[in-house]
């Protein structure tokens, strides 16, 4: 049986209470969600359960929110991708940060032209390429711009945690890859690279490979197909065939 979508294992007792009554809807424990987040951020733990209710406060009540904890929201559900968390938060914004405006003819910018609808937009692109795997790409996009760094500097760990997904979608596709293009894909070099692949994947390099172990998700299996048709169905077949129209 697979872990139910609210489950998260380091929950305090108090959030889970909230989330399991009432008060997950009254604006006034936006505060102690955005603790929470806070605390997620800094202890490598993960509720994506209790972001996704501050998210739907804000909907609610738009004057309570705060940038930086949508953003960190954001950030947090980029480190357990394949799944699909930042994509459940990113419906629950407003449209205006989503869609932002295009015009450039007024010198005040519209709403959708905030800080935190660029914020949203980088970290999109940077969603967008880790779900389609240009790992490197994403390496470089991440370094390549100031505003990645202040977005993901409040979330404690987020270069390591995002390897470790890294390394995890690539474990379940090969069983053995140049090291070349894993130091790309990973962002690391030298003895960083040989640490992490033989102390944190468990992984061996060998001749310029890095070797995989066999998992059930990469082992390569044959596929028998059979066909179950029975000799009554072909013979109703041809009699049909032969049939005269009335």
């Amino acid at each position: 049986m697979g872990v139910p979508f609210d489950y998260a294992p380091d929950r305090p007792e108090h959030i889970d209470n909230i989330l399991n009554g009432l008060d997950r809807y009254n604006p006034e424990t936006t505060g102690v969600f955005q603790d929470y987040v806070s605390q997620q951020c800094e202890d490598r733990t993960y509720d994506c359960y209790a972001n996704l209710a501050l998210l739907k406060l804000y909907q609610f009540n738009p004057h309570l929110t705060r940038d930086e904890t949508t953003t960190n929201i954001l950030v947090k559900a980029l480190t357990v991708f394949p799944s699909p968390d930042f994509s459940l938060c990113l419906h629950l914004l407003p449209p205006h940060i989503l869609h932002p405006s295009t015009s450039t003819s007024s010198s005040t910018p519209a709403a959708g032209d905030a800080p935190l609808s660029e914020a949203v937009q980088k970290l999109n692109t940077l969603n967008n390429l880790l779900a389609s795997a240009a790992y490197a790409q994403f390496w470089t996009t991440l370094d390549g711009d100031d505003l990645y760094a202040d977005l993901v500097a409040d979330v404690s760990g987020f270069e390591e945690l995002v390897r470790v997904r890294i390394a995890a979608s690539v474990s379940q596709a090969v069983r053995e890859v140049e090291r070349g293009v894993l130091e790309g894909w990973l962002s690391l070099q030298g003895g960083e690279f040989e640490k992490f692949v033989g102390e944190v994947c468990g992984w061996a390099i060998k001749d310029g490979m890095v070797e995989v172990p066999l998992n059930k998700e990469n082992e390569a299996k044959g596929t028998v197909v059979r066909e179950n048709v029975k000799f009554d169905q072909f013979s109703q077949m041809i009699k049909r065939a032969y049939e005269q129209p009335a």
